[in-house]
């Protein structure tokens, strides 16, 4: 049999679980107990146990007395007696293992005051079930609008219908006290069914709604823990951890139930350990306790001297208590600031030495593309074209294009020959012509007007002067 919370594929198997309804933790049902008493005759004449443990919608369970002495097993889907009318649920465990859950639960062991089964399910049982269990979302979508147009501030997390669809059981959180009169008649016009109010809390609404959690499963409240223990920040203190709120809270909002699951381990270990208010009066100064590495079994403190800084230095467990005895003795011993930092000697010598040879010839090293990768990676440009390398440019000037060259023909004042060099000139005959041609040309490269009010045009007037 499927589990009502999977989805069915193509060919009628879930499509949650690949083992054809069957998961590898007994099945997909919130609270699965696991029958460690299967397969465990009974003394001769002794009957079996006359109730059996049924499951309904997420975590609600019941026991109830199979008056009729029917065959019932694990996985079974029966009729049941309820309040008004008749429910539908599984049956998760059978026999004597029941007799030890009621136990547990303080229920007792008598079966005659349990309600009853009353027969295996029906098909048409198990088909005005699976209607009802369809208009369950609908519901709780509706039943939240309609405390919104009242104005209650109470919020609808959960409704489940009885398995003849005659009534229907509204879960709700709320911080104060709420008038339902309005609210009931309400739901009753709406939904043509009896209505039942009940409150839960935030542990409790989170085990029936689900979810994962910070540690990557399922949370512990849906799936297997039914006892809300109280959880106090000082779990959180016995364990060094930080006083965040958002890693300590779960899902719920309160502090995390698996903060207690250690909690006695850290308590017996913390009671062998110094007392973490002595301080330790050293000649580095006096030590206060910071934090207890259990773990590692270390004890760190801070040391404060007048006129030096401040440090901070872990120690061996062993060793806090062998200054702590020195200090009732009236001695400040002379301790290794830097005690902790110093690595532990290894143990790899107390290994056999064996030789390892290379079988590979150097394929495993990752640096063996590097060179390739980097000669590719200059010879190209922008779009991954090719860029020339140094041996493809022209070695000669006369290599250059025809556009060049063309340009090189139309100066007339450049002589053919070798790109860049200049015509040479004569020099003059008289040196003193030389150096009046010289002082000319400085001249001439002077800006702004003469004092004559030539521009060195030739001595030609301004144009408008007389």
């Amino acid at each position: 049999m499927s589990c009502t919370s999977c989805t069915k594929g193509a060919d009628g198997k879930p499509a949650g679980c690949k083992s054809n309804g069957y998961c590898s933790d007994s099945g997909c049902n919130k609270l699965d107990v696991f029958d460690w008493l299967a397969g465990v005759p009974l003394p001769g004449g002794q009957s079996p146990f006359d109730a059996v443990e049924v499951r309904f919608k997420n975590t609600r369970k019941g026991f109830y007395r199979n008056a009729n002495a029917l065959s019932l097993l694990p996985g079974d889907i029966v009729t049941v007696e309820a309040s008004s009318g008749q429910d539908v649920g599984v049956v998760t465990i059978a026999g004597e293992l029941v007799r030890a859950q009621m136990q547990r639960k303080g229920a007792g062991t008598d079966t005659y005051e349990l309600r009853k089964v009353l027969r295996k399910s029906t098909q048409n049982d198990i088909d005005t079930w699976h209607a009802s269990r369809k208009l369950e979302d609908e519901t709780m979508f509706a039943a939240r609008k309609i405390c919104g147009e009242l104005r209650l501030d109470m919020k609808v997390s959960d409704v489940e219908y009885q398995g003849d669809g005659t009534r229907a059981t509204f879960y709700y959180m709320a911080e104060e006290r709420i008038d339902f009169r309005e609210l009931l008649r309400r739901m009753s016009d709406r939904f043509n069914v009896r209505v039942d109010m009940k409150q839960l809390g935030a542990r409790q609404e989170a085990g029936r709604i689900g979810g994962i959690g910070s540690c990557g499963r399922e949370l512990c409240c849906s799936t297997w823990l039914t006892d809300l223990r109280t959880v106090s920040t000082s779990a959180a203190r016995y364990q060094q951890l930080a006083l965040n709120p958002q890693k300590l809270a779960g899902q719920c909002g309160k502090l995390k139930c698996c903060l207690n699951y250690e909690l006695d381990m850290y308590i017996e270990a913390i009671k062998s350990y110094p007392s973490a208010n002595a301080k330790l009066k050293t000649k580095q100064g006096t030590g206060m306790h910071m934090k207890t590495d259990i773990f590692g079994e270390k004890m760190w403190y801070i040391f404060k001297k007048p006129g030096s800084a401040v440090a901070m230095a872990g120690f061996p467990v062993e060793k806090v208590r062998e200054i702590l005895a020195q200090n009732k003795l009236g001695e400040e011993p002379e301790v290794d600031l830097h005690m902790a930092d110093i690595p532990e000697p290894s143990k790899v010598s107390d290994l056999p030495e064996t030789d390892y040879g290379n079988v590979i010839d150097g394929a495993e090293d990752l640096s063996r593309f590097d060179s390739k990768i980097k000669q590719g990676s200059k010879n190209r440009g922008r779009g991954g074209k090719r860029k020339p390398s140094v041996g493809d440019r022209p070695k000669a000037q006369g290599d250059r294009p025809k556009a060049q060259g063309d340009r090189l023909k139309a100066q007339g004042d450049r002589p053919r020959g070798q790109v860049g060099e200049r015509p040479r000139t004569a020099a003059p005959k008289d040196e003193g012509a030389a150096k009046s041609t010289q002082g000319a040309g400085r001249n001439r490269r002077r800006r702004g007007p003469r004092p004559d009010g030539d521009r060195g045009n030739g001595g030609a007037p301004k144009p408008g002067t007389a």
